[in-house]
C-alpha cells in the first residue's frame, strides 16, 4: 500500500514538473500560402544573356542572413520589360520575393518598374517583420538590374 501511494505521488510530481518547468511548445511557425506557392512553383527561374545590350542584371546579397539574389530584365525596343528571370539562394521568403518581383516587372516601363517597393511585395506575400529583408533584396535587385541596363544603353550611345 505504501508502495502504491509512493508511485502515485511520484507520477503527480512528474506531471507537475513537466507542466510547469517544461511546458509543451504549441506555437507553430509557418509561411503564408502565397509564399509557399511561389516557393513550390517559382515563376521565371533562369538566366538571360548577360552580355546582351537589352538585358540588365542585378546581383544583391544580404550578409546577415546569407541570401543572394540575381534578377535579370530584358527590355524591348519600346522601353517595356519583355522578360525577367531570377536565381536566388536563400529562404522561402527570398525565393518568393524574387519570383513575385519578376512577375510584377514584366510588361512595365523602366520608370514604372522603379516604383515597385519592398513594402508592396511584403504586403502581397504577407511577410512577417523578420522577413522584410527578403522583399528589400528584391527591390534592390530590380533597381540594380535597371541600373545595369541603363549603363549598357549609355555605352551603346558612346
Amino acid at each position: 500500500m505504501a508502495t502504491a501511494s509512493l508511485r502515485n505521488s511520484s507520477s503527480l510530481f512528474s506531471s507537475f514538473h513537466q507542466r510547469f518547468f517544461r511546458p509543451k511548445l504549441t506555437v507553430l511557425c509557418s509561411y503564408h500560402k502565397k509564399v509557399v506557392d511561389h516557393y513550390e512553383n517559382p515563376r521565371n527561374v533562369g538566366s538571360l544573356d548577360k552580355n546582351s545590350k537589352s538585358v540588365g542584371t542585378g546581383l544583391v546579397g544580404a550578409p546577415a542572413c546569407g541570401d543572394v539574389m540575381k534578377l535579370q530584365i530584358q527590355v524591348d525596343e519600346d522601353g517595356k520589360i519583355s522578360d525577367a528571370k531570377f536565381k536566388t539562394f536563400g529562404c522561402g521568403s527570398a525565393i518568393a520575393s524574387s519570383s513575385l518581383a519578376t512577375e510584377w516587372v514584366k510588361g512595365k516601363s523602366i520608370e514604372d518598374a522603379l516604383k515597385i517597393k519592398n513594402t508592396d511585395l511584403a504586403r502581397e506575400l504577407c511577410l512577417p517583420p523578420v522577413k522584410l529583408h527578403c522583399s528589400m533584396l528584391a527591390e534592390d535587385a530590380i533597381k540594380a538590374a535597371l541600373s545595369d541596363y541603363r549603363l549598357k544603353q549609355q555605352d551603346k550611345k558612346d
